[in-house]
């Protein structure tokens, strides 16, 4: 029952208990019981809403960093993970495999932000040895959410 309670609310978190218990064939008061223990086992960890930013006025700066680290004696890739989120600017941090070790994930509000915190923060940590900032320049499809409208082709059709 938890894995069908976890793949309806993560594509809706706000689904009505009444709802969730009738898809799964079940009373509230169960539902309410295993979602509130998942919450206790740190299985579901938060909830939060999808917004588009592009469809707002503000401005938004999205930067993925790559890391490069060479960890140090007596503390491995959890504790350099557990120092880098700790900024308040880190949205999420991942441990890689390949090419580099983290991928951090920024916003901001200009570029210039994000450069000052890669440079005054991130790059200077004694276990860094590089880093890569990439840029998010468009949205099409966030958390399994498609955020553009479907593209019509006006292209004309020419047939031999």
């Amino acid at each position: 029952m938890r894995e069908k309670i976890l793949s309806v609310m993560e594509k809706n978190s706000r689904i009505d208990l009444h709802d969730l218990a009738l898809m799964l064939g079940t009373d509230e008061v169960t539902v309410a019981n295993e979602i509130a223990d998942m919450e206790k086992e740190h299985i579901i960890c938060g909830y939060h809403t999808l917004i588009n930013w592009d469809n707002t006025s503000d401005e938004k700066v999205i930067a993925l960093i790559e890391v490069k680290v060479t960890p140090q004696r007596g503390m491995g890739f959890d504790k350099l993970a557990e120092r880098i989120y700790k900024f308040s600017e880190v949205e999420a941090v991942y441990l890689m495999s390949g090419a580099f070790d983290f991928t951090v994930i920024i916003e901001e509000k200009t570029m210039r932000a994000v450069a000052q915190f890669v440079s005054d923060k991130l790059a200077p940590m004694e276990a860094v040895m590089s880093t890569a900032t990439h840029f998010v320049l468009k949205k099409y499809k966030d958390h399994g959410t498609v955020l553009v409208g479907e593209s019509n082709d006006e292209r004309m059709l020419i047939t031999p």
